[in-house]
């Protein structure tokens, strides 16, 4: 058998380095927090606006420099998908255009920033991508920014959300609720966007006469359909059991398989619920 040409292994090393490092792997160090992640961010922009481009893209592409902290690191694009400066590895990324790369779960990334970038100044995105200091796909977090012709980048993962976590989302609905009433709390557990979602936590509360959902976080379209027929993939009845477990004692854990809406993959599930006057309010978190 023939030995790979050189063309052919730089461009499989350089496929490799992309998925390791163009927005998804750690450097060496401690995880970063989302709080670091936008004061980098933060600095990365006035910088730019203070500096202008060719001074920031060296200075964004230093390894050694101010902007490479913990796993973060300051990435920018043009709006043809091509990387001007990268912080986690300037000498193979730089000038790779990535513009049809994709996700984990196959969203065409680079084209999503640049799309939304279109309609606003600056946005947080979603996506999930291999991790490889823990080997598993995780739900990762991005602040973009565009100026002029380019977008600049600070990227961090999700934490994974414990069940004190969610716990403590529980508790935080609940009281909404019951300071609020269901109709208000509703609208509010049904907001992708507001105080009740986190990363892979989110809030759904039932109706304990009807069976059918008030709200979901993830899935607001579920509002008002019968909770009560829906099973896991192992054909669980898992709201039935959660209705049971509100009227008999007002609280408790339901375990089930589900699909992980951030990371895409079926998973194990463990739902805290709670009752709330005559709605069960739930909160669930994926075990390890």
């Amino acid at each position: 058998m023939s030995k790979p040409s050189l063309a052919a292994r730089l461009a499989a090393h350089l496929t490799g380095l992309l998925l390791a490092v163009c927005c998804g792997t750690a450097l060496a160090g401690e995880r970063a927090t989302p709080r670091e992640a936008r004061a980098l961010f933060d600095q990365a922009v006035k910088y730019l606006q203070a500096n202008g481009p060719e001074k920031s893209w060296a200075t964004f592409s230093n390894r050694k420099g101010p902007f490479v902290k913990k796993d973060l690191y300051v990435y920018v694009i043009d709006r043809k998908g091509t990387y001007v400066a990268n912080g986690a590895a300037p000498e193979t990324l730089v000038g790779l255009n990535v513009l049809d790369s994709v996700d984990a779960a196959g969203t065409p990334l680079f084209r999503h920033m640049i799309a939304v970038t279109d309609k606003q100044t600056e946005a947080r995105i979603r996506y999930v991508w291999l991790n490889r200091k823990t080997n598993h796909v995780e739900p990762k977090n991005a602040w973009i920014h565009r100026s002029g012709e380019y977008i600049l980048g600070v990227g961090y993962y999700a934490p994974h959300a414990t069940a004190a976590d969610a716990i403590k989302l529980l508790e935080d609905a609940a009281a909404y609720a019951g300071a609020n009433g269901m109709g208000a709390a509703a609208k509010a557990f049904n907001d992708t966007k507001g105080r009740f979602v986190h990363d892979d936590l989110y809030v759904f509360a039932v109706n304990l006469d009807s069976g059918k959902f008030e709200a979901h976080g993830v899935n607001p379209a579920w509002t008002g359909t019968d909770a009560r027929d829906l099973h896991d993939v192992e054909g669980h009845a898992l709201i039935q059991e959660m209705i049971d477990l509100a009227k008999t004692k007002g609280e408790g854990a339901v375990d089930y398989v589900w699909r992980n809406p951030v990371t895409n993959a079926v998973e194990r599930k463990r739902s805290f619920i709670k009752r709330v006057s005559n709605s069960l309010l739930g909160v669930g978190y994926y075990l390890d």
